[in-house]
């Protein structure tokens, strides 16, 4: 988390530390940034690099995902890791080797500048943190656009469910967890969770409403409890920014797409790019789109 964002996710702790300390009932959202409500926008931004920070709360109601590039000869594999895992690594689009735009998410996108930030790691250790890889670009890169949960955070929001990190205008926090994915040759490794407090009743709704997005994680997948999956402290995640859990609240998790940075740790390929954990790729595709309705 770079020390802007860190500065930010501060203030707002404190600001809603203070409103919640006013009224536990009255519910205040902190504003976020409203000039980046477009995908078209977002993805300017980044090239820009005017935006180099953590993408949640943008260009509400489209999909975002999270991104894996790696050399076509890994890419099998690696590919049969998501479909093992479709949990955490819903695959929304692959593309073909060398390509940089995207048929089905944005036709018109690049995927060398259009994210915040990127993560570089060779040989299994993370080396560097860019925001254009460019000039590390190769014709036989093949990227894997994964679902993430950003996405069904407006349906929630719509909802009348409150979205902790939303309302901070910080990053969600992440955390390995004790439960192993399934492998696929040398990709292995384990499950990373993102966390949202809520308290019983949205819990109840958000189960409801996020099971009806399944190629971005879907339902959640531990509810309380944390260190029965084997997270110690809530206050201490391993990607993203720490937010309160207020009285009443439980910790809700969800499958996260950093699981493949951690399967990246295990499986030491030669080279292989990603996103900055909470730093995702906003595409054009609406998330309704991804809405499936349950059947009655």
């Amino acid at each position: 988390m770079n020390e802007l964002c860190h500065d930010r996710c501060s203030s707002r702790l404190r600001q809603w530390a203070t409103v919640s300390e006013t009224s536990e009932k009255e519910q205040t959202s902190v504003p976020i940034r409203n000039d980046l409500s477009t995908p078209d926008a977002v993805r300017a931004a980044c090239r820009s690099e005017e935006l180099t920070t953590q993408t949640s709360g943008l260009a509400p109601g489209f999909a975002q995902a999270n991104l894996v590039i790696l050399p076509r000869g890994d890419a099998d594999e690696f590919r049969r890791f998501c479909e093992l895992n479709p949990k955490p690594c819903p695959l929304l689009e692959v593309t073909e080797p060398g390509e940089v735009s995207l048929p089905r998410l944005a036709k018109k996108a690049d995927l060398r500048s259009d994210l915040p930030m990127y993560r570089v790691w060779r040989n299994g250790q993370l080396t560097d943190e860019i925001t254009n890889i460019s000039t590390l670009w190769q014709n036989d890169f093949v990227s894997f656009l994964i679902g993430c949960s950003f996405t069904f955070e407006a349906a929630l929001i719509e909802a009348g469910i409150p979205v902790r990190h939303v309302e901070l205008g910080c990053n969600v926090p992440m955390f390995r967890t004790n439960i192993d994915c399934e492998s696929a040759g040398k990709f292995r490794g384990p499950l990373v969770v993102s966390m949202r407090p809520l308290n019983a009743s949205d819990t109840s709704r958000a189960v409801q409403i996020t099971s009806q997005f399944p190629d971005v994680h879907g339902a959640p997948i531990h509810i309380g409890a944390p260190e029965e999956i084997g997270i110690k402290d809530l206050q201490s995640p391993d990607f993203g920014d720490a937010v309160p859990v207020a009285p009443g609240e439980q910790p809700v998790f969800w499958a996260c797409g950093v699981t493949p940075q951690a399967a990246l740790e295990a499986a030491k390929p030669s080279f292989a790019i990603t996103h900055s954990p909470g730093c995702m790729f906003v595409s054009d595709l609406k998330d309704v789109s991804l809405r499936r309705t349950p059947q009655r």
